[in-house]
């Protein structure tokens, strides 16, 4: 007899959003010698453990130079710290250099991780059973599990939709929408930019229908060779209609575990006073995780500090790798799939690339993959609500080789010539 049945846990244990990534994780530990194009991790090429030191020292450096005497530093980076974090001064330099986002350093909460942030930001929106987040779909499954731990149903938003009337249908349906959730650049999983003047018409939305974006961004500073970028939602939104997720996962450290939420809209009490949002979310940071590891701050400060505040400078070799990975599994299932029977996206930029084939694509298919054909990917189901079958995977270009690339390719395309009608 076991202990507890799983009726008496959470009901977002059973939900498919929780248990994707441990899925995925586990496939990939089950099949070591399967070439991954699952996996939406940085390259590891760089990656040096004497930096690890280069940074604390530089973070050290930087807080002296601040007044801080020796036990201030110490205890700066060795205790608990601010639940707001001890970089967001530094970050809102990085973002002021990189992405034009001019912020005060109070409205930003240094989180652990994005997924943290995501998590804060949806718990503080959810006020009334009716409360509602809308996402762009297929998303992010990470924003989905936030949501169903917090009890928060999910609307989608399909590609095509417009979004005031699927607020105004929510409405019609006695639902009240809080935010939308968008990645507008190199989206995970599929890969596409939003326009700038979809940018636009999307703040326009927001500020018509009284609605918050909430804005990831893990991917935009990887655009491929010859693409200029797109400003983010949060560098044009002038109506703090923008709550902007930030990671230093891909352009950082991914090990550090360091995001961060710029919340700086503004929150009147009952009383009359006004605070920031991001007053308001590190009292749910708070009680969740009490801070950010200062240790794992300081080395994401140090990164900081050792790029004059530009992670744009810190990824220029990790861009040009990426950006010749994506033009290699483009151009390399087009001379695998000359026939028109398969179809891709060809992103202007970030980590992954959307294959459609003539049959369903489902976890069944990729464990057989791994097993018999010795390649990973990721099956586009884990990114949509349950529905019809989805015929369509998702490959990753950020964690390979050229040669591994061409191998997995040559794999990928037996399994799917075994499997075309």
């Amino acid at each position: 007899m076991a202990d507890l049945t799983l009726t008496e846990l959470h009901g977002s244990l059973t939900d498919r959003a929780l248990n994707s990534m441990n899925f995925l994780n586990e496939i990939s530990h089950h099949y070591p010698d399967a070439i991954s194009l699952a996996a939406g991790r940085p390259t590891e090429e760089f990656f040096a453990l004497e930096d690890l030191h280069t940074y604390l020292d530089l973070f050290a450096d930087h807080l002296r130079s601040q007044g801080y005497d020796e036990p201030a530093v110490r205890r700066t980076i060795f205790q608990y710290g601010r639940t707001k974090g001890v970089v967001h001064d530094l970050i809102a330099r990085n973002l002021a250099l990189d992405e034009d986002i001019h912020v005060d350093p109070e409205s930003i909460v240094v989180t652990v991780g994005c997924q943290e942030a995501m998590l804060l930001a949806v718990r503080a929106l959810r006020s009334e059973p009716n409360d509602v987040l809308l996402t762009i779909s297929p998303t992010y499954v990470g924003i989905t599990g936030a949501a169903r731990l917090l009890d928060v149903p999910v609307l989608p938003v399909a590609e095509g939709d417009d979004l005031a009337s699927v607020v105004k249908a929510a409405r019609a349906d006695g639902l009240r929408p809080r935010a939308c959730y968008v990645m507008p650049d190199f989206a995970n999983p599929s890969g596409l930019t939003l326009e700038l003047a979809t940018r636009r018409q999307l703040l326009e939305v927001a500020a018509e229908q009284d609605l918050l974006l909430l804005e990831d961004n893990p991917y935009g500073l990887f655009p491929a060779d010859g693409v200029d970028r797109v400003p983010t939602l949060k560098a044009l939104d002038t109506d703090r209609r923008v709550v902007y997720l930030g990671s230093f996962a891909k352009t950082g450290l991914p090990g550090a575990r360091v995001g961060y939420v710029v919340a700086d809209q503004t929150v009147e009490a009952p009383d009359g006073t006004i605070r920031l949002l991001a007053d308001e979310l590190s009292k749910i940071k708070s009680m969740v995780t009490v801070n950010t590891s200062p240790v794992a701050q300081a080395v994401i400060g140090g990164k900081l500090l050792a790029n004059d505040f530009s992670l744009v400078t810190a990824n220029r070799r990790e861009r040009e790798i990426y950006a010749a990975n994506l033009r290699a599994i483009t151009d390399g299932l087009a001379a695998r799939f000359p026939n028109g029977e398969v179809a891709w996206t060809v992103p202007s930029g970030g980590f992954f690339v959307v294959v459609t084939v003539p049959f369903p694509v489902d976890d069944v298919l990729l464990e057989k993959s791994a097993q018999e054909y010795g390649v990973l990917w990721t099956p586009m189901s884990h990114f949509y609500d349950a529905g019809p079958p989805i015929h369509a995977l998702r490959l990753s270009c950020s964690a390979v080789t050229r040669d591994q690339i061409d191998a997995a390719l040559n794999r990928l395309a037996a399994l799917i010539s075994d499997h075309l009608p």
